[in-house]
């Protein structure tokens, strides 16, 4: 139970300081609210109205989203892979060998369909 008590002082102190930072932001910040303010702010341009059941988002959003997901899943596989690579050893070797053609497999195919492509 020891090793844990650095862990649990960081959290509960992690946690004062987010519920700390939003009450005294509360308390402490300007109460005057205008038309102007309770506006979208879109980076300096006016806010476009939008449909009445929303805009609809491209696909390659998605498609980049998910991409980034296999890649970042990807790096997540290879770190303790490359830790543990001594006690692996020839096995361990072919396997990552084997995920990572898999990968570029799945990398080469949305690359021939232009996934990647942006118009």
């Amino acid at each position: 139970m020891d090793l844990y008590v650095p862990i649990i002082v960081l959290g509960a102190l992690a946690a004062v300081f987010a519920v700390g930072s939003v009450a005294m932001a509360s308390l402490t910040g300007p109460k005057r609210w205008n038309r102007a303010r309770l506006d979208a702010y879109e980076c300096g341009i006016e806010p476009t109205p939008q449909p009445v059941g929303g805009g609809r988002f491209p696909v390659k959003y998605y498609l980049t989203a998910m991409l980034f997901i296999v890649f970042d899943i990807e790096i997540i596989f290879l770190y303790p892979w490359a830790v543990a690579f001594d006690h692996m050893g020839m096995f361990g070797l072919v396997e990552m060998v084997l995920f990572i053609v898999t990968v570029l497999v799945a990398y080469a195919y949305i690359w021939r369909r232009g996934g990647l492509e942006w118009d």
